[in-house]
Order: structure tokens, then C-alpha cells, then sequence
């Protein structure tokens, strides 16, 4: 199967067939997509930006005629997105490999979103050294510095597009088979964790394996909430242990690891058993210490390192933080159990600690209590999140849960 070489072949169709004549010495078949619009392509491309921009609907007259840069940006990368995926659905795709500066890291990474975990994905960029988190999204797309513009081939864009090119090849040729499949037959089960709730969830993920579950544990960092619920939505997961909601507090207080307003909503919509705790929720996490916003001058902050402060949830916050937690686990259509650790929800949330605000932690169960269904079950343990009785129970009730719901043979 070829690699799919995605780029603009108007202004980058040098780089581009650099890239190709690398790529096909190493032995690579490569499929050329070309996603440029205007000018006239500088070699001859597998794909046509006809094609491309059919595929996005549209035609290439259009677009030329509508003369708006921004609209065929978009454009491209709807096209690219869509052929990429039904290429990959016919077999026809071994990995993606694209090259550009701002407008093709959007058209080359669009592609790549589209495909999934797995399948190697490769953008040399312009943008690689900065915020790469809208190009990358939730899937293992790898970004590399193109450290110059790429703009004609040079002493350093030479290196550089070359072990581009090698690091593609040595992809495609491995023997490891990447692959969301599982392999081994194991249902998964999806878990959520911050270093302040990592002896619970370890605790709880030796249970669920020992009980013949894979467990696939999620940094709560924004990106690892959107990405596990993106998996579940995509029906890979038997089980949710959502032990660290931390991204919720984020989204209300406007932290940096938000997962969005959607973060606790796919395993309710798909009626997979869940069970939610309130992990990290006494925190919202800001950058260094001169990144915290002015209106929160006069609140409790942590320094967990150099780069990352914590900042302590209110009472009012708390209250707020439980409804939509009740809220969210009461409109699931599934199994679904709140456990609230009582004695603390972090690692720094604990007598002597801190974060150590019983106040706080009263209102947040409050609202929980208070803003609960029927649908939904609520347990309640005198112990703190990371005591291993409260990761036993967690991992025990899921176990339960999951076992109910599966169809009789």
C-alpha cells in the first residue's frame, strides 16, 4: 500500500517531489495528493486538486473564481479529509505524510485526523515548535520542525524533509502492528487519571485486568478526556472508570485543561457502564505563576512544578462542579454509579495538606446528593480517593455492572 504524500503542489512541488523521490528509494510506493488551488502544480500528482476539491463538494473553477484563500483552505482540507478516509477504507493507505506551512498543516493534518489511531501520520511543519493541539486533536498525528520555511530545497530543508521521509519509511515497514484492534480479545475499559489520583486508578486497573479487562488510562489534561470520549462514542469501550474529572473544573473556571462542554456525555449517550468519581476537582490548572488571570489574584495556589499552578476550587465552584456531575451522570442510558471518597478527591486535598478544605469538598457532595436522579446510582465511602479500599470498591462496582449488562450467550 502507498503513502499517502499530501501537499500544494502550486507552492511546495519541489519539497514535495523531494520528499517522493526519498520515500520511493527506501522502497515506499507513494500516492501524491495535490491540495493546491491556484498556481500550477509543479509535478504530477496521483490525486488531482479537481478531485479534491469535487470531493469537498465544490469545483476547482469555484474556488479559483471565488478567489477567497480562507474558503479554499477549508476546502481542501474537507477534500483531503474525506479521500484520505476512503482510501484507507478501501486498503489503500500505509501511512500520511504531508509537508506546508499554515495552510498546509491544516489541509495535511485534516487528512490525518480522519484516519485512525495506528495508521502513521507525519507533518513537517512550519507551526511544529508552537501550540500544535488544533492540528493534532486526539489522534497520534507527529509534528516535525521544519526549522526553515519550506521553500526550495537547502542545507537544512534537505536534512530535514530526508529524515522525514526515513522516519515515514521506517513506519510503514515495520513489522509492529499498530492497530486500535484488540488483538488480544480483551474488552476495554476506559480510566481517567491525574498524578494526584494515580494510586486509585493503579490500584483499580490491577483489579480490572486481573478480572480479564484491558484498561486504557487517559491523562486528564483536556486532550485525554476528548480523546476517551471520542474512543467510546466510536463504540471501542466495554466500561468507563471516570475516577479524575479535574477537566471539568477547567471548563468552569477557565483553566488550560479543559476538555470541552462535552467532557462526561458520550458513555451516558451510548449507555456504556460507567463509574464517575470526583477526582481533582478541588483544582484548576494554570501555566507559570504570572499566567494565572487578574481576577483570581487573591486565591489558594499550588506550584506542583515549574510550569504548572494549581488553583483551588471555591465552595461556590464546588457547588456548580456537582450539579453538572449530577446533571451529565443523570441523563445516562446506561449503568451509572457517582462514588464520592469523602476524607479527600486529591493528593494534596487531605488533613494537613494544601488544598484541605472539608467546606468545599461538603458543598461539591452537596450538589451531587441533591442533584441526583434515579437513573443514576450515588455511593457514598468514608475513605479517601487514593485509600486502596476506595479503588477496590470503584473497580469492584464496574466489574459488577459491566458483567449485568452483557447480553446473555
Amino acid at each position: 500500500m502507498p503513502v499517502l504524500l499530501i501537499g500544494t503542489l502550486d507552492t511546495k512541488g519541489t519539497e514535495i517531489g523531494f520528499v517522493e523521490d526519498r520515500l520511493r528509494e527506501a522502497g515506499v510506493p507513494v500516492l501524491v495528493m495535490d491540495a493546491g488551488a491556484m498556481g500550477t502544480s509543479a509535478i504530477r500528482a496521483g490525486i488531482s486538486r479537481e478531485a479534491v476539491f469535487q470531493a469537498a463538494g465544490t469545483t476547482l473553477e469555484a474556488v479559483r473564481a471565488a478567489a477567497d484563500r480562507g474558503q479554499a483552505i477549508a476546502l481542501a482540507a474537507a477534500g483531503a479529509a474525506r479521500l484520505a478516509a476512503e482510501l484507507h477504507t478501501q486498503g489503500q493507505v500505509s501511512g500520511v505524510l504531508s509537508l506546508g506551512g499554515s495552510a498546509g498543516t491544516t489541509i495535511g493534518t485534516a487528512a490525518m485526523r480522519a484516519l485512525p489511531i495506528g495508521v502513521p501520520k507525519l507533518m513537517v511543519s512550519t507551526l511544529a515548535s508552537g501550540q500544535v493541539q488544533p492540528y493534532v486533536g486526539t489522534r497520534d498525528i507527529l509534528m516535525m520542525n521544519s526549522v526553515v520555511d519550506i521553500s526550495g530545497i537547502n542545507c537544512i530543508s534537505r536534512v530535514v524533509l530526508a529524515n522525514a521521509a526515513a522516519a515515514m519509511a521506517g513506519m510503514v515497514h515495520s513489522k509492529f502492528e499498530a492497530s486500535t484492534s484488540n488483538s488480544s480479545d480483551k474488552p476495554l475499559i476506559a480510566a481517567t487519571m491525574f498524578g494526584v489520583t494515580t494510586p486509585c486508578v493503579e490500584a483499580a486497573r490491577r483489579i480490572l485486568e486481573a478480572a480479564g479487562y484491558e484498561v486504557l488510562v487517559f491523562h486528564a489534561t483536556g486532550t485525554g478526556g476528548r480523546t476517551m470520549e471520542g474512543l467510546i462514542r466510536d463504540g471501542l469501550i466495554a466500561g468507563v472508570l471516570d475516577i479524575t474529572t479535574t477537566e471539568l473544573a477547567d471548563e468552569l473556571a477557565g483553566g488550560i485543561l479543559s476538555a470541552g462542554p462535552d467532557r462526561l456525555t458520550a458513555a451516558a449517550h451510548k449507555g456504556v457502564p460507567q463509574v464517575i468519581s470526583v477526582g481533582a476537582l478541588d483544582m484548576v490548572n494554570f501555566g507559570p505563576p504570572e499566567t494565572t488571570p487578574e481576577r483570581y489574584k487573591d486565591r489558594r495556589f499550588y506550584r506542583h512544578n515549574p510550569t504548572v499552578t494549581l488553583m483551588r476550587t471555591t465552595p461556590d465552584e464546588m457547588a456548580k462542579l456537582g450539579t453538572e456531575l449530577a446533571r451529565k451522570a443523570s441523563a445516562a442510558t446506561g449503568p451509572t454509579t457517582i462514588m464520592l471518597p469523602l476524607r479527600g478527591i486529591s493528593a494534596i486535598d487531605a488533613e494537613g495538606k494544601p488544598f484541605f478544605w472539608p467546606e468545599a469538598d461538603a458543598m461539591l457532595f452537596a450538589a451531587i446528593r441533591q442533584g441526583m436522579k434515579p437513573a443514576a446510582e450515588l455511593i457514598e465511602k468514608d475513605f479517601h480517593i487514593n485509600d486502596p479500599t476506595f479503588a477496590e470498591a470503584c473497580a469492584k462496582k464496574l466489574l459488577t455492572m459491566i458483567r449485568r449488562s452483557e447480553p446473555l450467550p
